[in-house]
């Protein structure tokens, strides 16, 4: 039988290795493991990548959020509009500055927040909307901008899944006021640790992050604002350094990857991912519906097939968040996803043998 992993990075392990180890080597020879040369010119290589002016390394994608949110004053009495489907992190950036998420749901064709349920939501006391690239797909950015816009709001792009994905031509992260990036390591552009980044053309927002990240502090000692400790390490921004450059060729392999599962996958029973106009996916998930999901995974790992879940349990139905006292069937396309998606294999380095035989067992799959 042939196994298929959920993920593996054992070809970008042997492809890189060496630039890896050199890189580790760098930041043990310079004696300097916190803010210094290596994370300089990481940040100037990603904001260059992103298209944008500037970029602050930080600890993990949700300080990249909670940050931008902080940089933007955005605290208690204060609402801010997140997808219903997303990962938990997007609205604990908002619950930790003091706020309050509100939920608007997705398209249930693309997963993405929906544009035309976000002005309903709207109150005297929304100050940001936070659009989320779900699974590598970006959002529909120029509906979200213009209503932001409208109403004077911030928009802080939620990219932790879409490295390199592109709307209209442009980078992801490079539209909003600020771009939250995470570097976990099952990221298109993972660290081999937890790290994260914020990325904006905006000059002081860009200051307020960095200075937030440090304590507070604009320089050695002097704490202008009551910060917390969120820097990138150099270790980590050395490996990021050697990654960066593969990013490109890592993201083709992925949508060659995802283009065989689209044209291969004909089970009638099966909901294959949707793509609006003018984006450009990096497939960092290749999520999958199917009314009867769970039989659905119990076979593929039958046939040595491992798949995830993204996410089994909605945000509104989590323990953490029942003091928003949402219920039951509020937020029905959020729950109808957590319900019937399923993601497939997919990382650079799955051999087109592998591939066929995912596709072959979800086209014989019947039961």
């Amino acid at each position: 039988m042939i196994s298929v992993p959920f993920v593996s990075f054992r070809e970008i392990e042997r492809e890189l290795g060496s630039e890896l180890r050199s890189a580790f080597e760098r930041v043990l020879d310079n004696s300097w493991y916190i803010r210094g040369e290596e994370d300089e010119a990481f940040e100037k290589a990603f904001a260059s990548y992103c298209g944008t002016a500037h970029c602050v390394g930080c600890g993990t994608g949700l300080d990249a959020i909670y940050l931008s949110l902080k940089a933007l004053s955005i605290g208690p009495g204060d609402e801010v509009i997140v997808p219903s489907n997303t990962y938990i992190a997007t609205a604990l950036a908002v619950s930790y500055c003091g706020a309050v998420p509100v939920f608007v749901e997705p398209d249930i064709n693309t997963y993405n927040i929906d544009p035309e349920r976000i002005e309903v939501a709207i109150t005297n006391r929304t100050k940001a909307i936070i659009p989320v690239h779900l699974y590598g797909q970006p959002a529909d950015m120029d509906p979200i901008l213009a209503i932001a816009h409208d109403h004077k709001l911030f928009v802080v792009e939620d990219a932790a899944q879409a490295h390199g994905a592109l709307y209209k031509g442009k980078r992801v992260g490079s539209f909003g006021d600020a771009g939250a990036f995470s570097f976990y390591p099952g990221k298109n552009l993972g660290a081999l640790g937890d790290g994260g980044a914020v990325v904006s053309n905006n000059e002081a927002i860009a200051r307020v992050v960095k200075e937030l990240g440090n304590y507070g502090s604009d320089r050695k000692y002097h704490h202008i604002m009551k910060g917390n400790n969120s820097r990138l390490d150099e270790i980590q921004a050395a490996f990021l350094s050697a990654k960066l450059p593969h990013l490109e060729d890592m993201n083709a392999e992925r949508k060659r990857i995802a283009q065989r599962y689209l044209s291969g996958i004909t089970n009638p029973n099966i909901t294959l991912p949707i793509m609006i106009d003018g984006a450009d996916p990096v497939w960092h998930i290749f999520a999958i519906r199917h009314p009867r999901r769970d039989d659905l995974a119990t076979y593929l790992h039958e046939q040595g097939i491992q798949t995830q879940i993204h996410y089994p349990i909605p945000i509104h139905h989590q323990i953490a968040y029942q003091d928003l006292h949402h219920k039951p069937g509020e937020f029905p396309i959020a729950e109808e996803i957590s319900r019937t998606e399923l993601s497939l294999p997919l990382f650079y380095g799955l051999e087109d043998a592998q591939i066929d035989h995912v596709i072959d067992c979800l086209n014989n799959f019947a039961r």
